[in-house]
């Protein structure tokens, strides 16, 4: 069931991400709706699909992306590996995991974007991409982890209720 709603929400984010916040850049960084979605599933400690979540987002936006889509794949799997790592690790707060985790995730897919763009010819130089692209990105992006934190931590309640202990 959780696997199934990752197509309509994930579908969902993507285009609110492409058609809609696309056009409110600060500088030239925009925010990565799919992979917040994807930082905040993972560290619900009671979900066993954030892999599945992974891919699948990564999927749908190397799809729509002009980067090859292994680029946000691999970018979006290691948001994940990360992701649950810092799930078993800091589990106390995992807030600050959420932060930690939207961080490394945005700089991984954004330096990736950044290699995937020089190895097919088109040469930006570093030092604007990441004082106009990638570190607008990041703030922007940890700007939204809370809401995004809290909205799947209650999809994540609702999807997998405790279980009461008789």
């Amino acid at each position: 069931m959780a696997t199934l709603l990752a197509f309509p929400i994930l579908g969902i984010l993507l285009v609110l991400q492409s058609a809609i916040l696309s056009q409110i850049p600060l500088l030239q960084g925009t925010t990565d709706l799919v992979l917040l979605a994807v930082v905040a599933w993972s560290l619900q400690r009671r979900v066993r699909t954030a892999w599945q979540w992974g891919i699948i987002g990564g999927l749908l936006v190397g799809f729509v992306s002009a980067v090859p889509f292994v680029v946000y794949v691999v970018g979006y799997l290691l948001a994940v590996g990360f992701s649950l790592l810092l799930r078993q690790r800091i589990w106390q707060v995992p807030l600050l995991a959420m932060f930690i985790a939207t961080f490394f995730g945005t700089l991984v897919i954004h330096l990736a974007t950044l290699v995937a763009l020089r190895v097919s010819g088109t040469v930006l130089p570093l030092g604007d991409s990441i004082n106009l692209i990638i570190l607008p990105s990041i703030l922007l992006n940890l700007l939204l982890a809370l809401p995004f934190f809290t909205l799947f931590s209650d999809l994540a309640k609702f999807l997998y209720p405790e279980e009461l202990e008789m």
